[in-house]
């Protein structure tokens, strides 16, 4: 459900970018300001339940108003500070152009408002002749983000190659042929040349007789 404010009470408004840096006040105050709050729920069709609704996260509150940018102080000029209009128009689109958030600070006599927001729409033009510009602007409240650093741990016992599945009942012994190792003999004979190890224990052979093994000898296999 969206719920939508008006504010029509003597107020000043604030727009200020790089952690107010650069700033200025409205110099004409909008006749109304609309605040926007949207509670995000959406509807599903339930078998059996009919239409459910289910509750999310708010979005984000939206700000948005019309007003002018005046050429020269008239009486109802707010401000005690005033810009040629294209200082503001300027600011704004330099604003708009760095993609950062700027801060909207709103104090009324009701409430106050201070928020940092991301510029949504903004469009003006000159009022002929006046020399005054006439805009409307949104804003949408900015939520302010970081990555956050993973830590990937190394697991030993997921890293390693499983071995490719195999439904061959190994033999208990093996003779030994012209060209054969125990990293071949555990591929064929065991389906995994991981194994090699557990024949080589097997059989009491030493890191020396590895390099040449004896052809006809007779191999005892793990199960």
């Amino acid at each position: 459900m969206e719920e939508k404010e008006t504010v029509k009470n003597n107020y000043s408004i604030i727009l200020s970018y790089n952690n107010l840096k650069e700033l200025f006040v409205l110099p004409v105050n909008p006749p109304d300001i609309q605040i926007s709050n949207s509670g995000g729920g959406k509807t599903f069709e339930v078998s059996g339940l009919g239409e459910i609704n289910v509750i999310q996260s708010p979005k984000l509150a939206e700000v948005s108003f019309k007003s002018i940018f005046p050429k020269q102080s008239y009486s109802f000029v707010s401000s005690k500070e005033l810009y040629d209009p294209t200082y503001y128009v300027n600011s704004i689109l330099k604003w708009m152009n760095t993609k950062h958030p700027i801060r909207l600070v709103f104090v009324g006599e009701t409430f106050d408002l201070n928020l940092a927001v991301s510029i949504e729409k903004f469009e003006w033009q000159e009022i002929a002749g006046s020399a005054d510009i006439e805009y409307s602007i949104s804003f949408k409240k900015f939520a302010f983000y970081g990555a956050r650093q993973v830590i990937i741990k190394s697991n030993k016992s997921t890293s390693k190659t499983k071995a490719r599945p195999t439904d061959k009942k190994p033999p208990k012994t093996y003779k030994l042929v012209a060209g054969d190792t125990l990293i071949k003999v555990a591929r064929l004979q065991l389906g995994n040349e991981k194994r090699w190890r557990e024949i080589q224990k097997l059989n009491g052979i030493t890191e020396g007789q590895l390099r040449k093994l004896p052809i006809g000898m007779l191999l005892r296999l793990p199960g």
